[in-house]
C-alpha cells in the first residue's frame, strides 16, 4: 500500500533543490491519492527539546511572588506547577502539545517532561497521548533532589520502568546539576549504563547552574558530567549550554553529546545568549523548551538572534533545525523515518527556487500554511484538520484541567 503525492512542489530536505515532481511515500493504510497542486512539499519538522507538561501554563494566573531571577522563577513558577499536576493533567497537557505540533507540521518530539509528584505511569500516558494523534516521540521524566527523597525514588522507578519497556526509545532525565546530589548522579550514570541509553538534562541555562556547580564541587558543569560518563553517549543531549566556559566547548567538541537550543525560552527567562562559538555545530539542534510548538517560528527566532550575536547565516541555522534527523537516525530511534511530510499551502508573491528556498523558509512561510502533515506514512493532518481524534474534544479537555490546575497554584 502507499500514498501518492501528485503535482507538488518537493523541496529536498538536505540538498534543497526544489522540483516539480510526484511521491510515492510507503504507508501501512489503505491507498490514497493526495493533489497538491501549487503547494510545497518536504520532509517534515521536529523538536529536540519540549515541555509537553507546560501547556496548562498558557494564561495561567501570575505567582503570588514576583520572580527576580531565575531561580525564583524556577521556584514560584515551574517547580510549583509541576508539583501540582496529577494524571488526568498530564494527559491533557500531552494531547493538547501532541495535537499543536502535528497542526505545525512536528511528527516528532523529544520532550522532557516533570510530575514530581505524579511520577508513576506518567510517562505511559504521554506515549499513549502522542500515539493518539500519530507523533513521533522520545521521552524521559526528570530527576531532582529538590522534592525530596520520596520523590526522586518515584522518578527513578518511572525511569526505569519506561527504559525496560521501550530502549532503546527512551533516555534519562535529570533535571540540572544544581539541584542533583553526587549519589543520584551516580545512580543515573548506572541506570544510563544499564540501558545502554544516554541524558536529557538542562546544562548552563543561567549562571546559577555553573555557581553552585563550582561552590560546592570545584568544577564546572559539563566536567562534572563528563565524570559519570554521560557525554560518552551519543543519546545525550544537553539543553539550553548558554553559560558554557571555552573548556567546556572543548570538552563537549570532543565528545558523543548533543547539545539543544531554545532561543525564545533564554529570551523569556533572561538567562542570557547562547553562543556556538567552538561548539561542534553538526551536534547542535533547535527545541522550544515548553514556549510552543512549532519549530518553524523557533529556527526563524535562534536565525534572528544568532545572526546579529554571531553572523550565522541561514543555511547554519537550517541544518541546526534539522540535526535532529541525524540524532534519531544515529541512535536507531523509531518514527522519524523518510515517510513523514508536510504539505505547506505557501502562495508566495515571488518566484520560490533551489537558489532562494532558505530566505522563503525563514522570512515568508509561517505555520498557518501547513496543509497537509505525514506521519510514518499516515495522514494526520488534511486541509489543516487533524484526521485522527476531534480537535474540539482535546481543546475542552485542556482548558477543563487547565482551570483544575490554576485553582491548586
Amino acid at each position: 500500500m502507499s500514498l501518492i503525492i501528485k503535482n507538488g512542489t518537493f523541496v529536498d530536505w538536505e540538498t534543497l533543490e526544489v522540483k516539480r515532481t510526484d511521491l510515492t511515500i510507503p504507508s501501512s493504510r489503505s491507498n490514497q491519492l493526495i493533489d497538491a497542486q501549487g503547494k510545497l512539499v518536504m520532509r517534515s519538522l521536529a523538536c529536540a527539546h519540549h515541555h509537553a507538561y507546560s501547556l496548562l501554563a498558557r494564561g495561567m494566573p501570575a505567582p503570588k511572588r514576583t520572580p527576580g531571577n531565575f531561580e525564583q522563577i524556577l521556584k514560584y513558577v515551574w517547580w510549583n506547577l509541576d508539583s501540582k499536576l496529577d494524571h488526568e493533567m498530564i494527559r491533557a497537557s500531552a494531547r493538547g502539545t501532541a495535537l499543536m505540533c502535528a497542526k505545525n507540521g512536528v511528527t516528532f518530539v523529544i520532550d522532557h517532561h516533570s510530575s514530581p509528584m505524579a511520577a508513576k505511569g506518567s510517562l505511559e500516558i504521554i506515549s499513549q497521548a502522542f500515539k493518539e494523534l500519530g507523533l513521533g516521540h522520545l521521552l524521559c521524566i526528570e530527576l531532582s533532589d529538590r522534592d525530596g527523597a520520596g520523590a526522586l525514588k518515584a522518578g527513578f522507578e518511572e525511569s526505569e520502568n519506561f527504559l525496560k519497556k521501550n530502549s532503546p526509545a527512551a533516555l534519562l532525565g535529570l533535571h540540572a546539576s544544581f539541584t542533583l546530589k553526587d549519589d543520584t548522579l551516580e545512580k543515573a550514570s548506572a541506570l544510563m549504563k544499564k540501558y545502554k541509553t544516554g541524558v536529557h538534562v538542562h546544562v548552563a541555562e543561567d549562571l546559577i547552574d555553573q555557581s553552585e556547580c563550582e561552590k560546592k564541587y570545584k568544577m564546572r558543569v559539563l566536567e562534572r558530567f563528563q565524570k559519570y560518563g554521560f557525554l560518552d553517549s551519543a543519546k545525550t543531549i544537553f539543553a539550553h549550554g548558554v553559560h558554557l566556559s571555552e573548556r567546556e566547548r572543548e570538552i563537549f567538541s570532543a565528545s558523543k553529546a548533543y547539545l539543544a537550543v531554545s532561543t525564545e525560552s533564554n529570551q523569556n527567562n533572561r538567562v542570557g545568549v547562547f553562543s556556538s562559538r567552538n561548539l561542534a555545530s553538526e551536534r547542535i539542534m533547535l527545541g522550544t523548551d515548553g514556549m510552543h510548538s512549532d519549530m518553524l517560528q523557533s529556527a526563524r527566532a535562534h536565525y534572528l538572534q544568532n545572526h546579529h550575536t554571531e553572523n550565522i547565516d541561514l543555511m547554519t541555522v537550517y541544518q541546526r533545525l534539522r540535526n535532529v534527523h541525524a540524532y534519531l537516525v544515529k541512535n536507531k530511534i523509531p518514527g522519524d523515518e523518510g515517510n513523514n511530510f508536510v504539505i505547506y499551502d505557501y502562495p508566495s508573491p515571488t518566484t520560490l527556487h533551489s537558489g532562494n528556498f532558505l530566505g522563503h523558509f525563514f522570512y515568508g512561510m509561517a505555520s498557518a500554511d501547513v496543509d497537509t502533515v505525514i506521519s510514518s506514512g499516515q495522514v494526520i493532518i488534511q486541509n489543516k484538520k487533524h484526521t485522527l481524534v476531534d480537535e474540539r474534544e482535546i481543546l475542552a479537555h485542556c482548558q477543563e484541567q487547565g482551570e483544575r490546575l490554576w485553582k491548586e497554584l
